[in-house]
């Protein structure tokens, strides 16, 4: 057996000889002080570039310890591997190499392979951690998925967080686990041939825990602004290191096999080469040729150019997910509006090209472009979905599409989503067709609390449905312990009525996929990719690896059957099986035909 450090330049790093080296970048401060346990103080010699360092026998792995500025204010080691108590408290000595991996030898498994399940740890079991999640390993292997995406882990404030508000982004998070839990996992997800992906924050802090200003406000500049409030300061050398080594950190001592960087577009760099573009190079440099490590991006601006298996493998197609929407729901409200026009070939461009907006003025967007061409794109590029965590959580109440339209239309849907050569991403329970809301949920106090409760009930005043001050009362507070309870999974959902039914649909459609369309995705590419939606019937083909050719047909009305025209091959899956390929075709029809390339 094996155990894998990474060599962190900055934090409470355990040296060969067992002593420890601290490191904190503080250049706001002229003196800075080390608490071990409960030892006397310890001067931490200061270098001109801001760095203060230390390397003594005083401490061991499992040491509590803190930083103490000038003003005697105690600090967390922004690079702490483990907090003891809450993001406030000190931080605790980690030795990585103590947890021995059995699946030391795991390479990981090729990007087109990938079927993503996204899935939040506190919600997803009833203990709420990474036991909890291991404990389904099985279930999911089974089901058919072969890659879990966990929500963002560093340490947050409080106890219930959707993980976006992380402070300590070193630290797995304490509600969830200690370190060597969260690696326990992993280690048995590789075991079963499945890949663990994370979502990791560089584009800000969370408002409550971070204190980076108090000794190095150069961490920070005025120069941009972010929702969420300071931007980072990515032309500093070290704020750059800070996250590329953040993000080798969780690929090379956690062995994840890849992650999803939250909301790129607003992280703002003046630097000659941006902090995305050396991020992605010192990975693959630090990871090797060895090992299958995929960069995934979440991105607004939809940069065609950032997607090439060098630098990111693929990105979240909001696109598709607001077209999908559009279709199933009629909903035209917000970033909706730029689907409403013709929500069907909308869908249509979402399946073929990835992007709808590839250049084009956005409604939503006061009539600014958006978007870049994706024709030198596979289609491997995008990650399709029809629920995620910010679809579903940023509902006013949370309601899933279980809750928003009939089986027919899911059935549809799933059966669009899991078949098309972009590569599916399933949002915990929705395989079976949850209703269990997923609901936004925090835990801060005072103040604060109040602030994000009241923000968000404004955010959605500008919605006719909430204009009035008493209906927008009714929507959930985040900090309320019962909003975090709604949103946690219901297991016992999957033996009803319904809800088994469709779980056995979305195990067949995952069979298929993994039988027919993995082994032959690697030649996929938009340029091959036509679709059409004459008389209201969509039709998308896709020209797959040996020339095999894929073939979607769908009528997705609800209240009309349509004649058609038979694909040429075989067909691999029908939502209608008993319907006759030359009988018309009713509503919320799909069929999936694939040719071999001499058919």
């Amino acid at each position: 057996m094996t155990g894998f450090a990474h060599d962190l330049p900055f934090g409470a790093q355990v040296q060969p000889d067992r002593r420890v080296r601290f490191r904190l970048w503080a250049p706001g401060q002229d003196r800075v002080s080390l608490l071990i346990e409960q030892q006397d103080a310890l001067p931490l010699k200061r270098s001109r570039d801001g760095w203060f360092e230390l390397t003594t026998d005083l401490a061991r792995a499992g040491s509590r310890y803190a930083y103490q500025l000038s003003s005697s204010m105690r600090v967390t080691d922004p690079a702490s591997r483990q907090q003891a108590e809450s993001v406030h408290g000190p931080s605790v000595v980690v030795d990585p190499l103590a947890y021995q991996w059995r699946s030391a030898g795991w390479r990981g498994r090729s990007w087109t392979e990938a079927v993503l399940y996204e899935l939040h740890v506190g919600t997803f079991s009833d203990s709420g951690d990474f036991a909890g999640v291991q404990r389904r390993l099985d279930w999911l292997a089974d089901l058919g998925i072969t890659a879990i995406e966990l929500m963002p882990v560093a340490d947050f404030a409080g106890w219930r967080n959707w993980g976006y508000d992380g402070v300590v982004p070193f630290a797995p998070a304490r509600p969830y686990g200690p370190p060597d839990q969260l690696k326990a996992l992993i280690d048995a997800a590789h075991e079963r041939g499945l890949m663990m992906f994370l979502d990791v924050v560089y584009n800000h802090f969370g408002p409550d825990g971070n204190y980076l200003g108090q000794y190095a406000p150069q961490f920070f500049t005025d120069r941009h602004h972010t929702p969420w409030g300071a931007a980072i300061d990515f032309t500093q050398p070290v704020v750059r290191e800070f996250f590329i080594h953040n993000a080798i950190y969780w690929l090379n001592e956690f062995r994840f096999d890849g992650l999803r960087l939250d909301a790129v577009h607003a992280i703002l760099d003046d630097s000659p080469t941006h902090i995305l573009t050396e991020l992605a190079a010192r990975v693959r440099q630090a990871c090797g040729p060895d090992r299958h490590v995929h960069l995934v991006l979440e991105n607004d601006a939809n940069q065609a150019r950032l997607l090439d298996p060098q630098r990111y493998d693929a990105q979240w197609n909001d696109d598709f997910h607001h077209a999908s929407h559009v279709v199933l729901t009629r909903e035209s409200e917000g970033y909706y509006v730029d689907y409403r026009r013709d929500p069907l070939a909308a869908l249509g461009r979402a399946l073929a090209q990835g992007f709808v907006y590839q250049g084009e003025a956005s409604v939503h967007r006061d009539g600014a472009p958006r978007g870049e061409p994706t024709q030198e794109l596979p289609l491997s590029a995008f990650v399709a979905f029809l629920q995620n965590h910010d679809q579903i959580g940023n509902r006013a109440f949370g309601e899933r599409l279980a809750q928003l339209v009939r089986p027919e239309l899911l059935r549809a849907a799933a059966s669009i989503l899991i078949l098309s050569p972009q590569i599916p991403m399933l949002f915990m329970g929705e395989e079976w067709a949850s209703v269990r809301p997923f609901q936004f949920f925090c835990d801060f106090e005072g103040e604060l609390a109040q602030a994000v409760r009241d923000g968000r009930r404004r955010e959605f005043a500008k919605f006719p449905a909430f204009a009035a001050p008493n209906v927008r009362d009714r929507i959930p507070n985040p900090n309320d312990a019962a909003t975090f309870q709604r949103s946690k999974l219901d297991w016992s959902e999957v033996e009803r009525d319904g809800h088994a039914d469709h779980l056995h649909y979305c195990r067949e459609l995952l069979a298929v996929r993994r039988r027919e369309l993995m082994p032959r995705l690697g030649g996929a590419n938009v340029k091959s990719t036509r679709y059409d939606t004459t008389d209201g019937l969509l039709r998308v083909s896709w020209r797959l690896a040996d020339n095999a050719a894929l073939t979607l047909l769908a009528n997705l009305r609800a209240d009309s059957s349509a004649p058609v025209v038979v694909p040429r091959g075989r067909m691999l899956h029908s939502t209608h099986p008993h319907v006759a390929d030359d009988a018309a075709k009713p509503g919320w029809f799909a069929a999936w035909h694939l040719a071999d390339g001499g058919a």
